[in-house]
This record gives C-alpha cells, structure tokens and sequence, in this order.
C-alpha cells in the first residue's frame, strides 16, 4: 500500500488538529503524536524492512543528538579560554590561547627554547568556558544588559508589541517548541534613538566600542615572532585600533556594530574595510528539512569554528520559534531576511504581501533581538526590465519575491516606499541595514551588468537616507564574478555607498564546479576582501545543491576563514601574521603536535597526518608520508644548517689559533 503524506497531512491541516506527522518515504508507517492532549496514536502497515530501516534512523537521530551535546561546549586541542580586560570590571574580552610546546635545542642553557602561547581571535562565546554553566533552556548570559540598562535611553514593554509575536505565544500549538523563558522587550523611549552610530556621532565612547577595540588588536605576549610583510591596503586605514578609533568609524557609517538592544547575550563585534575581515555562516531551516535542534546545533557549531555573525534564513515551519532559540544561545550577531517569513505568513503568495504584515514582521524580528535585517529596498519597479535577457534572472529570493510583487501590482517596491518608517522601527532598537543585493548576478555572463549597477547606486541614496536616522548600513554585493571583473564591484561600491562596509557573497569566479562551490567563491572572497569587503558570507559545499548539514556548515567556515585570514595578511593588518609565523616555525621544528593545534582545523589536519603515520612515535619523527626520511627538505636544510655552524665554528678557533695555515704538532 502507498501512502499519500500529502492527504494526510492535509486532513489534520484542515482539522486544525495538533499533530506533528513525522514521514517516511515508502510504504510504511506513521507516527502521529497529538502535542496538545499528550496521546500518541499510532497507524502502522507492517513491513519488517520499514521497522528495520525506522530502527536505525532512529538510532541516527540519537546518534547525532548526543554529538551534538558533546560538541556544544567542546574545546579544540591544547587550547583555553582567556580575558582581556577593560576599563571597567564587565568588560572582559574572550580569546582563545593556544599553548604551543617548548623547541628542543642544544644551544640553550636548559636544553630548550620556550614558545608563547599565541591569541587567537575567539568566536565561540561562553560554551568554552568551563566556568559557565549551559543550559539552552535557559540561554546564554546577558553580557550587555547592564550595559543598554545604564544608558537610560530604552522602556522595558509589557509585553510582545507585535500581532505575530503575541499570536504565537498565545497559541497552546507552539507551546512544546516555544523558548520557556522569553523577556519583556526593549525598545528605546519616545524621542531617543539607541543606536551605536547615534551614540558614537554624540562623541560617546559605548563599552561595546572599547570591547571592540580590545578584541580587534589581539595584544600577543612578550616573545611572540611579530614579524610581517607590510601588505597593499587599497586606500583602507590599517592601524592600531582604539576605543576612539572604533567610534569615528561607526559615526562615520565605515563601519557598523550590530547590537539589537534585546540581544543582550551577544559579543560586541565590528564590521568595516579598517577592521579584520569577518564571514558569515548561513543556516536555516526549509519547507523540506531540518529541525529547531539541528539549526540551533549549527549555530554553535558555526560560532566554534569561527562564525563572526550568524544569518537565520528559515523559509519553513515554525520560523519564529526557531529564531528565539536561536537568539537566546547566540554570542555572535543574527541576522534576517524578514520578507521569508512575511511570505510565509501569506501561505507563499509574493503578490498577497502588503506593508502591514512586513511592518508587523520587522517589529517581531526587532523585539525578539533580530541584530541586522537584509532588506530588498533596491529592486525598484524599473529596474525589473533590465533582468530580461539575462542568462539566470534574479536569483535572489528576496529580490524575486518583491520583483514579483511590483510586476502584479504595477506599483513601487513597498520596502522602498517605506524606507523611511523601517528607520523609525530599526533606530527604536538599534538594528542595522543589511541592504540586500535584489538585483545580484547568479551566473558570470550576468556579472556587472546595468541591473546589478543600478541597483548598487540605489542603495547608496538609501544608505545616506539611513545615516540622516543615524541607523547604521552595509551593504550587500555579489554573487558571480569573474577574477578578472570583481575590483569594479568594490571601486563601484565605494564610489556609490559612500564607504559603507561591503558584504559579499563570495564572489564565485566560475560556474563549473558544483559540489565545490565553497572553494570557487573563497577564490573571489579572498580577493574582494583584499580590496576592502567588510564580510565575506559563506558558501557551502551544497550551494546550488540541498540544505548543508553540520558537517557543510564547518566547511563552509573553515574555507572562509582561510579566505578572510588570507585578505588581512594581503591587506597587512597589524599582528595578522603572528599565528602564520607560529605555524611555520613549528613545522620547520618538527613540532607536529603545535601544527595540528595552530590550524584552523585542528581535527582533519591530524586526521590526515594519521591516516599514513598513525603511530604516537611518529608525532616526533623529522619527515611526513609525503617525502619519507631522506627527502624532506626541511630536514636536509637543518642539517645544513648545522654543518654551517660547525664550520662558524672552526673558523673561529682558526682565528684563535692565530690564522696559522700549518701548526706545529
């Protein structure tokens, strides 16, 4: 017997009953669990190999569950977490100290050189720091609260504000999903604008500016190689950064510091050309997969290997409880596409999408502690036309959605209509602008073509519409770029948003390789990065293929970092080279166990040393599979080396023996 999941799932649909269905293809069985009343009813067609293949998913399922649980506060190899302090005693700064062995040598009078430990910039918030107690329940500790609490500037509401938010706290349907421990929003008082860029342009120096500064110069110990080349800037200010420093580049609109007031959880960061490039990860559910468990999984897994903010682009059920979660437990900023989850709320119909419901969506996202909204105020009404007879369209789904809407209606983009009121609603509780990319190239013919220009030069005139509400911007570029055509894209953006930070996806060089896609647009990020990109946002290796997985999420990372790492070295930023130096040093030394710890991947780097050389013996040896004993080149050159300083040595004592050519003997 075939079973219809559509039908049934449908029925309970229009019964408006309360039943998860959890579906497996084949002719099989369903487990319906009544949430409300608590009664599992249970349809079974008997099938031995279904009840065999149930058994192992859900062993799978509870298999993953408990690595995900061991992941959650897992700290990576010979590592600890450390603070920096400020000013003041809340102002403490995480890093990551990576402990390095001592190098044995001869020539010290101990018989060893001592290494530093070296900082590392550290994204992965309280969840390694034994100390901290977690609980995803009850979410993270609120770093900032204190702080947005003393500026006097915002009213503890009573409640939820918007439709939405008050509807599904109301709804006894979400009650087994819903964060348990909700708080009373903020939002600033009448007639006070709480955002950092107001703050910095009133010439006030906010403790999130002085934890910035602290983290982003990565103060190294005394001994530490400082050694670096001194790089190609393009016009950026590479320099030592200070809490002032911070404040002009904000007040500036260079820079931005996304910090919803009622995201009091998350760690002060900055996004600008004159600061270490960040990335972005992506996760989200879909109408097709995923669960709030696993998104929230992937979130932390993403801040652990180095995930500077975290975008939630869930397009399924649910939406809205899965953001809670998501916040609650996040120490990096998180950002949105809000037009997802107001087409959701119109059953997927771009044309039934009114002002109303994304309005009332914003202030849902506001008040939950949504950091920065990705807004699609540049796909206008005229610029549509100019997408024709491009190879792929508009790829974008946000700019699809509202190119869409315009064509059904013949009117102007609503967003772009309304700019001005976003700004009263994103100034009320400090979000920023991500301004989106609508019209972005999904294919290199598309590349730098008239929409993909047009579009840009809009969104400078909304960014300078933004800063006169003093809401901080950046903004978004593509995309698909050849090598060759991506140092436009950054001259373009900052002719034409007026220096705002740059938030690039990728930009991917070619359009051939499925499946690596992370390693196509790491090519072009690591470029526009060099020539100024603020934020680099991830690919994955699924891009153009499926939902990415945990294990996609930290690929994407991984190569993203490298990307990121790889501009600031090109652009010299100060102190980028010190772990580079470390590394080599360690490598040159033999000290494999300081190579596997200095990676960005720590885990694979010393998988695939093991795969060939597993033994703890070989930890120590002087060669790896690559060379064997006798060719590697790094040992023959310490053996030079050595021969060189035994024949310094007998010249001197030929100089002390007088520089006779013969001795009498």
């Amino acid at each position: 017997m075939q079973a219809d999941s559509y039908s049934i799932r449908q029925v309970f649909d229009d019964e408006k009953q309360d039943l998860a269905i959890f579906y497996i293809k084949a002719q099989s069985c369903y487990f319906l669990k009544n949430q409300s009343i608590g009664v599992m009813v249970w349809i079974q067609i008997l099938n031995k190999d279904f009840m065999m293949s149930q058994t192992n998913q859900s062993q799978e399922i509870i298999n993953q569950h408990e690595q995900d649980a061991k992941d959650l506060t897992r700290i990576l190899p010979a590592s600890k977490k450390v603070y920096v302090q400020g000013s003041r005693a809340d102002i403490r700064v995480p890093f990551r100290e990576i402990t390095l062995t001592d190098t044995p040598t001869g020539l010290a009078k101990d018989g060893f050189e001592k290494n530093e430990p070296i900082l590392v910039y550290d994204t992965s918030g309280v969840y390694t720091d034994p100390s901290v107690h977690i609980d995803l329940n009850q979410g993270l500790p609120k770093l900032r609260e204190a702080w947005i609490a003393e500026r006097d500037d915002t009213d503890v509401l009573d409640g939820l504000t918007s439709d939405f938010g008050k509807a599904r706290l109301n709804d006894i349907r979400t009650a087994d999903i819903r964060f348990a421990h909700i708080a009373k929003p903020r939002r600033a008082k009448r007639g006070k604008n709480v955002t950092q860029m107001h703050y910095a342009r009133q010439g006030i120096i906010t403790p999130e500016m002085e934890y910035i500064a602290i983290r982003e110069n990565g103060k190294q110990r005394e001994g530490v190689d400082l050694r670096q080349h001194q790089g190609e800037n393009f016009g950026a200010s590479v320099r030592e950064i200070t809490p002032e420093f911070v404040r002009q580049e904000v007040a500036e609109g260079r820079a931005i510091i996304p910090c919803n007031i009622n995201h009091p959880e998350s760690e002060p960061m900055i996004i600008g050309r004159n600061f270490l490039v960040k990335i972005n990860a992506n996760i989200g559910n879909s109408a097709l997969g995923s669960s709030i468990d696993e998104e929230v999984a992937k979130m932390t897994w993403a801040t652990r290997w180095g995930a500077d903010t975290i975008m939630d682009l869930s397009t399924g059920k649910n939406i809205h409880e899965t953001r809670e979660w998501i916040i609650r437990n996040s120490p990096v900023p998180i950002g949105t596409v809000p037009i997802y989850q107001a087409l959701e709320k119109v059953s997927g119909v771009a044309e039934d999408l009114t002002w109303e419901i994304f309005k009332d969506t914003l202030i849902e996202q506001a008040e939950q502690g949504v950091d920065y909204f990705t807004i699609h105020a540049g796909v206008l009404l005229r610029y549509v036309p100019l997408t024709a007879n491009r190879l792929t369209g508009i790829v974008s789904r946000g700019g699809s959605i509202m190119a869409q809407w315009c064509l059904a209606h013949h009117k102007e983009n609503f967003i772009y209509e309304h700019f001005d009121e976003i700004c009263e609603i994103a100034k009320a509780y400090d979000v920023a602008f991500s301004l989106g990319d609508g019209l972005r190239p999904g294919c290199i013919q598309d590349a730098n073509d008239e929409a993909q220009f047009s579009e840009l030069k809009t969104l400078g005139e909304l960014t300078k519409r933004a800063w006169e509400h003093d809401v901080q911007v950046m903004i978004e570029g593509p995309g698909h770029v050849p090598m060759h055509m991506i140092k436009e894209n950054m001259d373009m953006q900052l002719t034409h948003c007026h220096e705002a930070p740059f938030y690039t996806l990728g930009p991917l060089t070619t359009d051939i390789a499925p499946g690596y896609d992370h390693i196509t647009s790491a090519i072009g990020a690591a470029m526009i990065g060099w020539y100024g990109t603020a934020m680099l946002c991830y690919v994955t290796p699924k891009e153009h293929l499926g939902l990415p997985n945990k294990k996609d999420v930290k690929d994407g990372i991984i190569t993203y970092k490298i990307a990121a790492h790889a501009a600031d070295l090109a652009k010299g930023h100060p102190l980028a080279q010190v772990r580079d130096n470390a590394l080599s040093k360690a490598r040159f030394e033999f000290r494999w166990e300081d190579q596997f710890n200095l990676a960005l991947d720590p885990d694979t780097a010393r998988a695939m040393h093991d795969e060939t050389m597993p033994k703890e013996a070989h930890k120590s040896a002087h060669f790896c599979s690559m060379c064997g004993p006798k060719f590697c080149s790094m040992k023959i050159t310490q053996n030079v080396r050595e021969y060189a300083r035994g024949m310094d040595e007998m010249k001197d004592k030929y100089k002390e023996g007088g520089s006779q050519l013969y001795r009498v003997v």
